[in-house]
């Protein structure tokens, strides 16, 4: 039996990366929570910030924050971040796997820059390590300050580097980067400060010194960044399955309105947690920019079904016979099944959404579908079951990229 051990491992890695995202997550999630239902009380020590009881699982908590540090530090701590440092591990392998190892059909785009693999890989991790160097700059310069200010600096940086990655690297690679670079924000933020911090208290407690308050106010500070960053960076790995979200010229800006659509819900949840009042207009703005990144999605070049004959015409003339005669070849072999006037696929009497692929001019009318379903992502064929290769789904990729350059000139 002949197993694909790639698939295999590439599977299982991102089984491993669910798993721990889902430790890492909840785990933030409740710490974020915990913190802000906190309350005062008179028996608690003096420094003590403050306490909260809990009941789950048949059994009471109660649960007691130090800012700082108690003065006596226990035998016993735990220690949460290998959760997220296994979230990391996990998820930059599946980028590897994914997205540099196949960087000719999901990292480069040939009409934008014409990149060789390696290159196209060392911008990628440049452009990590770029976001972090930045962000990690921007927020100690504006620690203790305004968070609404911080916030909207750190918007304008984020929109910047979704624009830059959108403009050096595909449509599917430059949303995928973006998740990649927030995703390793966050983690940076617990190996380098967060926990960094927390090991320089213990340490001051050991050495019978008080410990400074400074590192208690960097890790509150990140942390929070990381509590409002997650959604978005959920939105972003599941959304590199549905090529309805990345695969237009706005794909960076719909990235940018997550991130405030993202902020806006765990705004809604953490004032809940800290007994506010619920803060229920958040709606408001949740629902205008989902629908202004729907919008976004569907704005993109005209599709060539409204063009003259003599338009499509032209652009077919525009490829080799040789290019026409492969990619019509690969067709004929793994659509004809389904996408032909009368499919043979048991049980199938017309094509799936009437596309019909019999001819080179029918690619040519549903480039823009064929590249989505075919060429930016794997859902088609479903399951994979005709065998597509990647090297076959580049040629559809070439088809849409050379076809959108004739439209450009034709402008």
């Amino acid at each position: 039996m002949d197993f694909d051990y790639l698939e295999w491992i590439e599977f299982m890695v991102r089984w491993f990366h669910v798993i721990a995202g889902i430790a890492w997550i909840g785990s933030s999630f409740y710490f974020i929570a915990l913190d802000l239902s906190l309350r005062k009380s008179s028996s608690l020590p003096k420094e003590a910030h403050g306490e909260a009881w809990q009941v789950h699982g048949g059994g009471f908590y109660n649960l007691v924050k130090y800012l700082v540090a108690p003065n006596h530090l226990p035998d016993h701590l735990t220690w949460f971040k290998w959760e997220a440092y296994a979230t990391w591990i996990t998820g930059a392998a599946l980028f590897i796997l994914v997205y540099y190892l196949g960087a000719e059909l999901y990292l480069i785009d040939y009409e934008k820059i014409e990149l060789s693999k390696t290159a196209a890989v060392l911008i990628s991790i440049a452009g990590v390590i770029f976001g972090w160097v930045i962000y990690d700059l921007i927020c100690r310069l504006l620690v203790g300050k305004s968070n609404l200010v911080l916030s909207i600096v750190l918007l304008i940086f984020f929109a910047f580097l979704s624009w830059a990655s959108y403009s050096l690297l595909s449509s599917r690679g430059a949303f995928m980067q973006m998740g990649v670079t927030l995703g390793t924000i966050m983690v940076a933020n617990v190996l380098m400060v967060i926990i960094p911090g927390q090991k320089k208290v213990v340490a001051q407690l050991i050495a019978k010194k008080t410990p400074s308050p400074k590192y208690g106010i960097r890790a509150k500070q990140r942390s929070l960044h990381n509590n409002y960053l997650t959604l978005p960076v959920i939105f972003i790995m599941i959304g590199n399955h549905y090529p309805t979200a990345y695969a237009t010229s706005y794909s960076w800006v719909i990235i940018v309105l997550t991130i405030i659509i993202g902020g806006l819900v765990r705004h809604f949840f953490n004032e809940r947690h800290a007994g506010n009042k619920s803060p229920y207009w958040v709606a408001i703005p949740i629902v205008i920019l989902s629908w202004g990144s729907l919008m976004l999605s569907e704005v993109d070049e005209p599709s060539l079904d409204q063009l003259s004959p003599e338009k499509l015409s032209l652009i077919e003339s525009s490829f080799s016979k040789e290019f026409k005669d492969n990619i019509m070849e690969v067709t004929a072999y793994k659509c004809s099944t389904c996408h032909v006037m009368e499919p043979s696929w048991e049980g199938m009497k017309k094509p799936p959404k009437g596309v019909y692929l019999s001819e080179f001019s029918h690619l040519i009318n549903n480039y823009e579908t064929i590249y989505k379903q075919v060429a930016a992502s794997r859902a088609m064929p479903p399951g994979n079951i005709t065998f597509l290769e990647d090297e076959e789904r580049l040629l559809y990729a070439n088809l849409f990229h050379k076809i959108e350059k004739i439209l450009r000139e034709e402008k």
